[in-house]
């Protein structure tokens, strides 16, 4: 597992921060768009890094790879985003080798995600995994690791209920507002933004609400035209926010954008309106609270909003673990086959020399010697003898790179 560019050994690790001790602003700081995230790979690429995926969510941002040392990698998150070292230090975590590798299994699978089960995580790190092995930084290794946990995703989905029940940031919106407004059936709601999180919340709204209720807005007036014609709803034009704001009772704001969209500026208001900020990071400004008639809720506080859905897919957890750990141990065991299997090819090769130094010697010196007889004996005892070393090297409690060492050096062997 060297890396190409530098001499040192490497190591796999996991880095990064989630909602579980990031709060939505630094979250925010260290979100990576599209551009900073291919920023950072080519500056991975640069900096001789052999193997690396990086992920960044509304929940999460991680970088799976290789490196001499974790800094290396806490820099390239750094480096892309507006987040410090000093910040990274009070929410992050750093894992390494196995432990890096049950993390990516438990946040593939949507064991680590703020809504248990939420499998939106499976798509980004499909996507992170193309845009890393378009740029060759995927190797082996990773490769088969990413490969492994969407097996392992899959057959959570397919073979347990973790995933039971609508349950997701848009379908708490939802909720909220529905216990949070009295007379819903008559206010007026506005959604702004029509990327994921915005679709998944007007679908929920369509399905509870009536149709002339709804307006949407979004920046890109043909991406809105396209869901509202999916879903029958009224689009106005960006340039009409303000305006639209004045009338709406409810506004649901899920944009994509660095820095906030809407702030007290723009609220020229006539009645109370209720903000849900379903963004990271947050695109409403803490000032629009300045305003007597504004409640603004932020998503993390929607995530808190546990219901008996939650509670009930937690009984699937012990059903998706035991599904991990299986796939998980065919990952490992493939690894350590990856490592020894040069040096049983290298000790087989070495008893090989022997044996046919052996058998060219016997030939000499008898007249009826039984080449056929001898060859198969011969092979029989190396297949016996090769078998105990790859017994040996299998055994987990087997120190792998100690023993390939002592058989390398007994045999007087180099494993290629």
């Amino acid at each position: 597992m060297d890396n190409k560019h530098l001499s040192k050994p490497t190591t796999f690790y996991a880095i990064g921060l989630s909602y579980k001790k990031a709060d939505a602003d630094i979250r925010g700081k260290f979100s990576l768009d599209t551009n900073a995230k291919q920023a950072l790979l080519d500056q991975a690429t640069l900096a001789g890094i052999e193997s690396l995926i990086v992920t960044s969510t509304c929940n999460r941002t991680e970088i799976y790879g290789f490196a001499e040392h974790p800094f290396q990698l806490i820099k390239l998150l750094c480096d892309n985003s507006s987040g410090t070292v000093e910040d990274f230090q009070k929410v992050a975590y750093v894992y390494k080798n196995q432990e890096a590798i049950s993390h990516l299994f438990k946040v593939g699978t949507g064991l680590d995600s703020q809504i248990l089960g939420d499998f939106e995580i499976i798509s980004q790190l499909k996507t992170a995994f193309t845009e890393s092995k378009s740029k060759n930084l995927m190797n082996a290794f990773l490769e088969r690791l990413i490969n492994s946990v969407i097996q392992a995703s899959k057959k959570i989905k397919n073979e347990t209920e973790i995933s039971s029940g609508a349950t997701s940031v848009s379908f708490a919106a939802v909720r909220y507002i529905f216990n949070n407004v009295e007379n819903i059936s008559n206010k007026n709601i506005l959604l702004f933004g029509a990327g994921k999180i915005g679709r998944n919340t007007c679908e929920n709204l369509v399905k509870h609400t009536k149709h002339e209720q709804i307006t949407l807005i979004n920046r890109t007036k043909d991406k809105a035209e396209r869901l509202a014609r999916k879903l029958n709803v009224i689009v106005k034009d960006y340039t009409d926010l303000q305006l639209e704001i004045q009338k709406a009772d409810v506004l649901v704001v899920a944009t994509g954008a660095q820095n906030p969209t809407v702030d007290k500026a723009i609220l020229n208001l006539k009645k109370p309106l209720l903000i849900l900020d379903l963004s990271i990071p947050k695109n409403v400004h803490e000032n629009v609270q300045d305003l007597n008639n504004v409640t603004l809720v932020h998503m993390d506080h929607l995530s808190q909003m546990t219901d008996e859905t939650l509670e009930n897919r937690k009984k699937h957890i012990p059903a998706a673990e035991a599904i991990i750990e299986e796939i998980k141990e065919e990952f490992i065991t493939w690894t350590k086959g990856r490592k020894f299997a040069p040096a049983i090819h290298a000790l087989k090769a070495k008893l090989n020399t022997i044996k046919e130094k052996e058998l060219s010697s016997q030939r000499k010196k008898s007249s009826n010697f039984d080449e056929e007889q001898a060859e198969m004996i011969s092979n029989r005892i190396i297949q016996k003898i090769t078998n105990h070393f790859a017994n040996h090297l299998k055994d987990e409690n087997t120190m792998v790179d100690e023993s390939i060492e002592w058989i390398e050096k007994i045999f007087q062997i180099e494993a290629k």
